[in-house]
């Protein structure tokens, strides 16, 4: 059995599985110190557990998160909910600020290999990372003895043994680490799950403390700088405040996310976006295996949130398939407004656009200038989505042949009309979503879409 030597309170079932599975299946030598805050600087870290082994010191995150995950770049997809950061990454920045206070407490403690792991605790949990970004560091509960044990994993210039260094390390920790006595809790609500993030921005699932058995929502808690010169704190929180600003523009739609609140904590040190929990999956995950009434179901929602978002003065600016959510009854909601324009104001956050753009669903007009983007941009980012949709592939370019789709002729004629170089001659869409509402006469009748084409550019 291992030796648990302190902590905090678990936050939920999973962390105490994976607690009491290594308290009673790990080595006797190894140590576990769970549900701790490490701060370092100005930031303060949030760790499930920690575990000291034989060779290594390996800061764990656990996540309760079922069925198939998908990586894609910095983002995990999973089944019937929203994408999340990579816990990963966040997690490999906790392990650098660990071994960075170990080495402040104790030079030799250099020799010392801090590793990260993602312990992922459901059964039916299987991470798809075609890219490799983030496998090597997760593992499930019956690999992750394994992976503990694993000596291979230490990097070149680490000790393969940790044990003269085991008194220092305990020591730093003692003198650095203190316990995390609650789950977290943001104004009225609390933190049933940490879901990923990044250096910015923490994501997390919650429930309302006055009613506990109520539905949960996700809140995205960014970080800021409350040290900072007055123009730059207020700077500052105009860019994060910038989604709720964007949502508050927009009346609720079904085929848009609600926000619920925004809210600062402490001293202006965080803040706090509060967005429904939508169960559904992001289009990212779809591209391939919907049928084809499904996909134009799918598009019509799309074009009709994005209409509404039009309707009412916002730019999306950064659409992609992650930012169309697919609920379990096959409707289509929009989501990531983090970067969205709400008409007309005195800042702006378009600088920061070139960092999170992804390049395929960038308007001509707009691949060097984001702050040139528009409706008509916005407009081309769908098509690109719904040809990837109806085709599963990305266009090669405007005027290629579309590959095979099951779609009518006329609706992939809309489709091109949608990624036409000239902004000017891209329907709204409004207008995109008026041709695919005419339903089988639309597509019937192939006159009255030439029509409306002629009509549009003119």
């Amino acid at each position: 059995m291992a030796e648990i030597v302190g902590g905090g309170h678990p936050v939920n079932d999973a962390e105490r599985r994976v607690i009491a599975y290594l308290r009673d299946h790990g080595p006797a030598d190894w140590l576990l110190l769970h549900n701790i805050e490490l701060p370092r600087g100005d930031d303060l870290f949030e760790v499930d557990l920690v575990v000291l082994t034989g060779h290594s010191l390996v800061v764990i995150d656990v996540k309760g998160t079922r069925g198939r995950i998908e990586v894609a770049g910095t983002r995990w997809f999973p089944p019937r909910r929203e994408a999340f950061g990579s816990p990963v990454a966040k997690l490999r920045g906790t392990a650098r600020a660990l071994k960075g206070l170990l080495v402040d407490r104790h030079r030799e403690l250099e020799r010392v290999y801090v590793d990260s792991l993602v312990v992922l605790t459901s059964p039916d949990a299987v991470l798809v990372d075609q890219g490799g970004r983030d496998a090597g560091n997760v593992t499930d509960l019956p690999g992750l003895l394994a992976t503990l044990s694993d000596v291979g994993r230490i990097r070149r210039g680490c000790s393969p043994d940790a044990r003269p260094y085991r008194a220092a390390i305990l020591g730093a920790l003692n003198a650095t680490v203190r316990r995390s006595t609650a789950p977290p809790r943001f104004g009225n609500w609390e933190v049933e799950e940490q879901l990923g993030g990044d250096t910015r921005v923490t994501e997390y699932r919650a429930v309302n403390t006055t009613l506990p058995d109520s539905e949960t929502v996700l809140l995205r808690v960014y970080q800021a700088d409350p040290m900072a010169g007055q123009e730059q704190r207020a700077a500052e929180r105009q860019r994060i405040a910038n989604a709720y600003k964007s949502l508050t523009r927009i009346p609720a739609h079904p085929s848009v996310v609600r926000s619920r609140d925004f809210f600062a904590i402490d001293d202006e040190s965080r803040f706090v976006l509060v967005l429904d929990d939508v169960h559904g999956r992001a289009l990212h995950l779809h591209l391939t295996d919907l049928r084809a009434d499904a996909k134009l179901h799918v598009l019509r929602g799309m074009l009709r949130g994005l209409a509404h978002v039009h309707g009412n003065g916002v730019v999306h600016r950064a659409l992609s398939p992650a930012c169309v959510l697919v609920t379990e009854d096959g409707q289509a909601m929009l989501t990531g407004f983090d970067y969205a324009k709400p008409g007309p104001r005195n800042y702006t956050v378009a600088h920061e656009l070139s960092n999170v753009l992804d390049a395929h669903y960038v308007a001509p007009e707009c691949q060097d200038r984001p702050d040139l983007m528009t409706p008509a941009s916005d407009v081309y980012a769908a098509g690109v989505i719904a040809y990837q949709l109806l085709t599963g592939e990305l266009p090669s370019h405007q005027d290629a042949e579309p590959a095979r789709s099951d779609a009518a002729p006329e609706v992939m004629d809309l489709v091109r009309q949608m990624r036409e170089h000239a902004p000017g001659k891209r329907p709204s869409a409004a207008e995109a979503l008026t041709v695919l509402d005419g339903g089988p006469a639309a597509v019937e009748n192939p006159g009255r879409m030439k029509r409306f084409f002629r009509r549009l550019v003119r």
